[in-house]
């Protein structure tokens, strides 16, 4: 065993038991939903290096395996994961916090019952630990490379870990291990900016930004608009997000949490492109842009310092498995719990959630097994199922109070069953795709079109007499035939590029707009003109951001 594998192993047997004593030490809040939430009392600046923990470690992880391949364009997929770190701070935190929502599925039943609640949890939960295997298997492969253990044995000591230092305190365990990851990843930050100055230095990575190592290939504008899109749609159903962030005291400090963790995002992705970079240049032909970084690492600083490093890779996959794995059973434990027994108590749904947490585990370590080196696999499943069944739903209960509840309900399969399909049409492989299309779209775009079909084809509704609103309707609609026209017209230059998908994704996306402009119902009409309510209690209608208000609790 080298000097830097000792090291690491070292180190990574200390940091385990220290996250262990630290999570088990965590007593759950009390009252209603305090085991989810740590009893709404986070401050801000614990939120912000919970999330950095999250999307800073995992974005690490994906952008030092970009640029290793693609070079300094791959700095792109960061700006994207921040944009939506921003949008939900600044359009989605204040509405939520304001109505205690705790999960997704949760949002969508309590607008639409039982049944979608129970629907829409056994989906979010079970695909969680899909990206929570994802992101381990990368982190296993730079232990392979180092260690030589095999990467399914890796995968399992991350799940278990995962498992003890989460179970006992729930969101209030959580959050005070992800406080240390951030920590742990700040560190590995620091190590990699050492190994990146000491070799190749600053001169050859200012040169690699205009001349583009060989053996890289570009990040096309096809990608990176990829990219944007799936981020900015997913700003919806970031549900370990949402999670986190409704711990917090109040909206303001969600708010300012998050804004601090897009702050600290960005220099981590800075970092983690120059590793790519560097590794490229000192260390190329890998298959494995990680394993690549962590032979840079390992040959580039001292055997200690390289052991911290690679506690901090390890800190990054923690990181993120974290918030999945509670999150998804969170879903699994309070939602759908709560959908097969209304009259549950706290101590039921947390006992569940409990329960579901062990059985996360074991679906994650199955993952691993089945395909053990293809984690972009699971990450495409992931998206497809989890927004391919929850986009218009959710759009529905924040944006639409006419959606029925059997529109919902139809959305939901046919959307999880759609882009399921397509995935299985393209042979399930993780990069080439039914028709060049990836399976989300198709799975978002027809959750999308049978919620707004299913809905207008119910009992008949009333055009909007607001004028305001029937000018946006109806320029919603000619932007709709506009757009639909556009991407016929461009299809053979669009396709061969990948944004076909998107582009109907984004055409349906402005025809479900029109909808909601043109069809609301009687409550959300008075909420768009003054009342004898706004008149009296002082209350202001403008002061959620954008328009997002959610449905009346009432459902159809």
């Amino acid at each position: 065993m080298s000097a830097a594998a000792a090291w690491t192993v070292g180190l990574a047997l200390v940091w385990t038991a220290f996250l262990v004593v630290l999570g088990r030490r965590a007593t759950p809040a009390r009252g209603r939903d305090g085991y989810f939430v740590g009893g709404r009392s986070v401050p801000a600046w614990v939120l912000a290096a919970s999330v950095t923990a999250l999307f800073g470690g995992s974005s690490f992880i994906a952008i030092s395996e970009l640029a290793y391949r693609s070079g300094v364009p791959a700095l792109w997929y960061s700006l994207a994961v921040v944009l939506q770190v921003l949008l939900i701070a600044l359009v989605l935190v204040g509405p939520l916090h304001r109505r205690l929502v705790v999960t997704v599925s949760g949002l969508v039943g309590d607008r639409y019952g039982r049944a979608a609640r129970g629907v829409s949890g056994l989906i979010t939960g079970l695909t969680f630990p899909m990206w929570s295997v994802a992101t381990a298997i990368a982190f296993a492969s730079a232990l392979h490379a180092l260690l030589g253990l095999p990467i399914g044995v890796a995968v399992v000591l991350t799940a278990l870990l995962l498992l003890a230092y989460v179970w006992a305190g729930g969101m209030r365990s959580l959050l005070l291990t992800q406080s240390a990851n951030a920590l742990a990843i700040g560190v590995m930050a620091a190590v990699g900016v050492a190994a990146v100055l000491h070799r190749p230095g600053p001169g050859a990575l200012v040169d690699a930004a205009t001349a583009p190592p060989p053996g890289t290939g570009g990040v096309g504008l096809p990608l990176v608009l990829a990219w944007f899109g799936t981020f900015v749609v997913n700003v919806l159903l970031a549900q370990a997000t949402f999670q986190m962030a409704m711990a917090c005291r109040s909206a303001r400090s969600g708010r300012n949490g998050l804004l601090g963790a897009a702050a600290l995002v960005l220099p981590l992705a800075v970092v983690g492109t120059a590793l790519g970079v560097a590794a490229a240049l000192v260390v190329p032909g890998e298959r494995l842009g990680l394993v690549a970084v962590a032979q840079f690492v390992a040959g580039a600083v001292p055997a200690p310092l390289a052991g911290l490093f690679f506690l901090g890779i390890w800190a990054c996959a923690l990181g993120w498995g974290a918030p999945c794995q509670f999150s998804g059973a969170t879903s699994l434990g309070r939602d759908v719990g709560r959908a097969l027994r209304p009259g549950a108590t706290e101590a039921d749904v947390v006992r569940w959630t409990k329960v579901s947490l062990i059985g996360l585990t074991v679906l994650m370590v199955a993952f691993a097994l089945l395909r053990t080196e293809q984690s972009a696999w699971w990450n495409v499943l992931a998206w497809t199922l989890r927004n391919g069944a929850t986009l218009a739903p959710v759009v529905a209960a924040l944006l639409w109070p006419l959606a029925t509840r059997a529109a919902v309900l139809a959305a939901l399969p046919a959307g999880f069953g759609s882009g399921l399909l397509w995935y299985h049409l393209g042979g399930w492989e993780p990069a080439t795709f039914h028709h060049g299309v990836h399976p989300v779209w198709v799975g978002m775009t027809v959750n999308l079109v049978v919620l707004v079909v299913v809905t207008l084809l119910g009992p008949r509704p009333r055009l909007t007499a607001v004028p305001g609103r029937r000018r946006a309707a109806v320029a919603a609609l000619a932007a709709t035939f506009g757009g639909g026209g556009a991407l016929a017209v461009t299809w053979p230059t669009l396709h061969p590029l990948g944004l076909t998908g998107p582009g109907l994704l984004g055409v349906v996306g402005v025809a479900t707009a029109a909808a909601v402009l043109a069809f609301p119902d009687g409550r959300q009409e008075s909420a768009d003109q003054p009342s004898d309510r706004t008149a009296v209690t002082g209350a202001d209608p403008a002061a959620e951001p954008a328009g997002i208000r959610l449905a009346a609790s009432t459902s159809r």
